[in-house]
């Protein structure tokens, strides 16, 4: 006799798919790329716009550079260990404990004042690093999100069925 229950599978976990997928290596590359433009621009032109700026927009320069440079170290932080998951160097579990070093909480935004006071292309990196921030955010909260456990799928004729087996086996008796 053959046994027709449902085969009980675990969940799959949605979140260790989505760090290996196309969207987390776009994700990866864009920024990786950011934090080395962002890099040649404070080491460049950046450098030289911030010494022809009067001493509240360079007060302000510094400080926004400062928060950039930070939040791009924690993004590609978290960035470089969810590849090690891809490739195998490390489990999702392991990444998920090492991320608690990683902070990736709300960026404090500058006003429109401050921000006006500084470069373009320091005001376009800030905007960028933090619509990456975003999109970092909402990936690690749907990766490390808990795998739930789902009942498994009923099969709708499955009452009905039950209900037959009953009556006959009460006719046979």
């Amino acid at each position: 006799m053959s046994d027709n229950s449902p085969i009980m599978a675990s969940p799959v976990s949605f979140g260790a798919r989505l760090a290996s997928s196309q969207a987390f290596v776009a994700l990866f590359s864009d920024g990786m790329k950011l934090v080395e433009e962002t890099a040649a621009y404070l080491d460049g032109p950046g450098r030289h716009e911030s010494k022809r700026l009067e001493r509240a927009a360079a007060l302000s320069y510094a400080t926004e550079s400062m928060r950039l440079t930070t939040r791009l170290m924690q993004l590609a932080s978290w960035l470089l260990l969810h590849r090690a998951v891809n490739e195998g160097e490390m489990s999702l579990d392991q990444a998920n404990r090492e991320k608690t070093k990683v902070k990736l909480g709300m960026a404090d935004q500058s006003d429109a004042e401050t921000l006006g006071l500084l470069p373009e292309k320091l005001v376009e990196l800030v905007d960028r690093s933090l619509k990456l921030q975003d999109q970092v955010r909402r990936l690690d909260a749907t990766i490390h999100a808990p795998v739930s456990e789902v009942a498994p799928a009923v099969n709708p004729l499955e009452r009905q069925l039950g209900l037959l087996k009953a009556a006959f086996e009460r006719d046979g008796e």
